[in-house]
């Protein structure tokens, strides 16, 4: 056969290919001549042949077929050779692939080879792609070069020694006694490589790491001597002497002083040194800086050697190079949170920084901006931020939005500027705003009494101005429906009321039904919001008409609201200013006596059941039903601590504590006291298996099934309470792993009264194997059907889960199971 072609000759041809689909032949063409001289055993070009074949494999071609001529070489006698099958080991075997135990014996015979290159070879073909059967093989040979005198084969075998302890840790002591003499060595690459080795025993063992803190002096005198030294032509770097050799040094004294006081104490003063003494011109000196401040930071150091470290990051602020600039923020968010004061003082440089055309320095000045937020600057860093909230970009709106709202909440001044706030970044961010903001800020507006009147006009005007924004919208439209009484009437305090009719704010709430870009959601709270305003304006006729178009409305949530509204102006019209009356204010209630957790939809607060709104006297309690059909279980209970005085008619309800009310059809009327059995009205509350009968009567059901996690309630009537349900539920898990931090939370319509108790426990079994049980107990006292909505929160296999899910109550208002029940308590007496 022909000489094949010499690398060089292939590399020309290669480039010479118009199109991949040319080079691809070549290629191809090549790799079968490579072929077939591998095949014919062809020692004098194999060589040759694999070089090529790592250049091709460099190309991203495959080159698999090379690797037992890649042996051959290794196992040749010409270091030409050897200096190729090394290279193509690296290169083409990894500890995955069984071919490279092959070599094992290669590179133990190479590693007491008489000359020093074939040794390196080893050493480094070891260090890149040794597995660890290796490396417990051929670690006694590392040893011993370790501590030989040729600084060429220690820097390597120092380098090698660290693959080695990272593939076998339990390896480490083996190298202890070798490393007491490495940096007592003046040949820079020794001590590079020493220090690395030094470091990763250090982070590998906490034992190792108490051994050499007593090296801290001897690491201080290096670095101090590199620093003193003039200037060295071999270890010089734009002025520097060996910055490589500096940032090792100063890593490793960062992992040694962290949490010591006397090895912090030891290296303070040379910390001191190289942050004062370093050239700040070139990106070299920037890096032993930045090394610097690292280690300052995380060892126990002085207060003035944070500052110093701090104050030289202020200063990476003001550099050109954007790098620099991005480095500083990231360590700058890190530290804001110990040392909040020195970092204020670069304030106005970081909030420069918000201006920069990069995106990367501009997320990281927002979030350190954040961070630095406090009671005293929080007018003039919100003025700042909201100025960037104007001019970003797209996606730093909503992250930017939600860091105000938190903000503002925290350190709001007064409810004025709070409010103003909000206004500034639903009309800036607008549709950016998360949708978890709205709640927030209505509840808010509820609590802020006084700043009512300022608010539905401020939210008013921004709604003539733009309706594109869909928060903006929702927040507005909720706050006119609450508040449109205020708006008409004029009585803004805080600036120039603004004159307005009924009909002009029914029109802009009309608009919002109508325009293309409302969202469903928007739809929603603008039809409520005319809804609400049937009680506090006089055009009722006209908002009947809006609401009746919309019952037949293609949005099935829009219709359901519509027909739910109609219901109420036809046959509950006595109860809408009842149902539609203002929100109260969302605040916690103070508690006299003893301390019970109450749970009100869901969250649980220490307080006591005081009166809030009692409903209207001369209130049937049997239109609750009709009141909890509209309501949709949504609403705060609220009930009176007193229990009202019930006729001795309605004694004959005692018995269905949770029904006896049909949902949907026209409230019965109540039963004439003749037509009730007399010993239904006598003793009830003391009856002591009155319980018994309840619970016989009132079968348990499956209130949840979901994803292997199963709701069961079981019921009871509390004694000598008939109006108190006690509801038990039992949390069972099918599935084949714990559900853990499980947490049940409830809510009830507001005729109800709900409590809570704790649960037994907050994770349930896997495989069915125990329940958790928890007691509910509900305050009935009109009587009327039940309905819960449940919310359900745990982590199951690493994933948070969360769902809501609503259920109702079993009832008793059937003629044969009231019989049944009447004819067990006659029997028992």
């Amino acid at each position: 056969m022909p000489a094949p072609i010499r690398l060089r000759e292939l590399i020309r041809t290669i480039r010479t290919a118009r199109t991949q689909a040319e080079e691809r032949e070549m290629i191809q063409k090549e790799c079968a001549a490579i072929r077939s001289s591998f095949r014919e055993e062809d020692n004098t070009y194999r060589c040759r042949n694999v070089a090529k074949l790592l250049y091709m494999h460099m190309l991203g071609y495959p080159a698999h077929f090379g690797q037992l001529e890649c042996l051959k070489l290794i196992a040749s006698q010409k270091f030409t050779d050897k200096r190729i099958g090394y290279l193509g080991a690296m290169l083409l075997l990894d500890e995955r692939q069984d071919v490279h135990l092959l070599m094992t014996n290669c590179i133990k015979n190479d590693l007491n080879h008489s000359t020093q290159y074939v040794q390196g070879l080893a050493l480094c073909t070891l260090g890149c792609m040794g597995s660890s059967e290796m490396c417990r093989d051929l670690a006694g040979e590392v040893e011993k070069l370790l501590k030989t005198s040729n600084s060429y084969l220690r820097k390597k075998a120092a380098l090698c020694a660290v693959h080695v302890i990272r593939k076998v840790p339990e390896l480490m002591e083996m190298f202890l006694p070798a490393t007491k003499n490495l940096l007592s060595e003046k040949n820079h690459g020794v001590l590079h490589t020493s220090v690395v080795l030094l470091t990763e025993m250090c982070e590998r063992s906490p034992d190792m790491l108490a051994h050499f803190r007593k090296l801290v002096p001897q690491l201080v005198r290096i670095l101090k001597n590199l620093i003193m030294s003039g200037y060295s032509p071999e270890h010089d770097v734009s002025g520097i002497s060996d910055p490589f050799l500096q940032v090792r040094i100063l890593r490793l004294l960062r992992i040694l002083g962290k949490g010591d006081d006397d090895s912090s104490e030891a290296m303070n003063d040379i910390l001191a040194q190289v942050a004062t003494n370093t050239e700040t011109s070139k990106n070299v000196g920037n890096a032993i800086l930045y090394e610097t401040v690292l280690t300052i930071m995380d060892i126990k150091s002085e207060s003035g050697l944070r500052v110093l470290a701090i104050n030289i990051l202020g200063r990476f602020l003001l550099n050109n190079d954007k790098n620099i600039r991005y480095v500083a923020l990231t360590s700058l968010l890190k530290t804001v949170q110990t040392d909040h004061n020195a970092v204020q003082r670069h304030r106005s440089t970081i909030v420069d920084c918000l201006k920069d055309l990069d995106v990367s320095i501009k997320r990281r000045a927002m979030e350190l901006s954040f961070a630095l937020v406090n009671g005293n600057n929080i007018r003039g860093m919100m003025k700042e931020l909201l100025y960037f909230l104007d001019s970003c970009d797209p996606e730093f709106k909503a992250d930017c939005a939600s860091g105000v709202f938190l903000a503002a909440e925290k350190y709001a001044p007064s409810k004025r500027w709070h409010i103003d706030t909000i206004m500034r970044v639903l009309t800036t961010a607008g549709s950016y705003v998360r949708d978890d903001s709205v709640p927030n800020l209505i509840q808010l507006i509820t609590n802020s009494v006084e700043m009512h009147a300022y608010t539905v006009q401020r939210l008013y005007k921004a709604l003539l101005d733009d309706i594109s924004q869909q928060p903006l919208v929702q927040v507005a439209s909720w706050c006119i429906g609450e508040y449109g009484d205020l708006l008409i009437s004029g009585q803004c305090e805080e600036e120039e009321p603004i004159q307005v009719t009924e009909d002009e704010v029914l029109d802009v709430l009309e608009g919002l039904l109508v325009s293309n870009l409302s969202s469903p959601v928007t739809r929603g709270y603008s039809l409520t919001a005319i809804m609400k305003l049937s009680t506090r304006f006089s055009s009722v006729n006209r908002i009947k008409k809006v609401v009746s178009i919309y019952g037949s409305s293609i949005d099935v949530e829009l219709q359901q609201r519509a027909v739910e509204y109609n219901a109420l102006f036809k046959k509950y019209d006595h109860m809408r200013p009842a149902l539609l009356e203002r929100m109260p204010i969302m605040e916690k209630t103070a508690s006299n006596g003893p301390t019970e957790i109450v749970q009100t939809n869901g969250e649980a607060e220490p307080s006591v059941v005081e009166p809030k709104h009692p409903p209207p006297v001369g209130q049937p309690a049997s239109q609750g039903n009709d009141l909890l059909d509209l309501l949709g279980g949504n609403d705060v209970p609220v009930i009176p601590t007193t229990m009202p005085t019930k006729p001795a008619s309605a004694g004959g309800e005692l018995l269905d504590l949770l029904g006896d009310l049909s949902l949907g059809g026209p409230a019965p009327a109540p039963p004439a006291p003749a037509s009730q059995p007399p010993f239904l009205l006598d003793g009830l509350s003391s009856q002591p298996l009155f319980n018994d009968i309840a619970a016989a009567g009132i079968p348990p059901m499956t209130a949840y099934n979901k994803n292997g996690l199963k709701i069961d309630f079981t019921f009871e009537r509390a004694n000598p309470n008939p109006n108190v349900a006690v509801i038990t539920i039992h949390a069972s898990n099918s599935t084949e792993a714990d559900m853990t931090d499980f947490v049940f939370q409830a809510a009830v319509p507001k005729t109800f009264q709900l409590q809570l108790l704790s649960p037994s426990s907050n994770v349930v079994p896997a495989l069915n194997q125990g329940t958790v049980t928890q007691v509910i107990r509900v305050l009935n006292q009109q009587k009327q059907q039940l309905r819960m909505r449940i919310k359900l929160t745990y982590i199951h296999k690493g994933s948070a889960v969360q769902d809501l899910a609503e259920t109702t109550a079993p009832e008793l208002h059937g003629k044969q199971q009231r019989n049944e029940c009447r004819r067990k308590i006659q029997m028992l007496q």
